[in-house]
Order: structure tokens, then C-alpha cells, then sequence
């Protein structure tokens, strides 16, 4: 298991765990990141992330894909 971060881009990967405070995961479900879902990296912007989830792009910070563990 790594942080989604870390994954390679264009790869579909299955989301194991979303970490964080309660507000933090509810937040990460209403985007569309369940445990047990899949998301594959679009491309990177910085350290900021365009994310596909759900057939939807997602923006994520840097700290937010840390806490999506793949």
C-alpha cells in the first residue's frame, strides 16, 4: 500500500484506505474516493494532482493524495 502520490500515472489503481479526519474523508467520498473504488493519475501540476475518479477529473493537493492510500 502506498499514498496515491506515489502512483504511476495513467495506471488504475483500487483505493485500500482514505486516512485523515473525519471531515477529511467526507469530504474525499462526496469527490467520489471510496475505499474499494478505483482512480488512475491524470497528470501532475507541481505537487498537485488532476485525479480521474468515477468518469470525473478531480484536482487534488499534494496533502490530500497523501491521505488516499492505494
Amino acid at each position: 500500500m502506498m499514498p496515491l502520490i506515489y502512483a504511476e500515472a495513467g495506471q488504475p489503481q483500487i483505493i485500500r484506505k482514505i486516512g485523515g479526519s473525519p471531515e477529511v474523508k467526507k469530504h474525499l467520498e462526496d469527490l467520489g474516493f471510496v475505499v474499494g473504488g478505483e482512480a488512475s493519475i491524470v497528470s501532475t501540476l507541481g505537487k498537485n494532482l488532476i485525479v480521474k475518479v468515477k468518469e470525473s477529473r478531480v484536482a487534488l493537493s499534494d496533502e490530500l493524495a497523501r491521505k488516499i492510500m492505494v
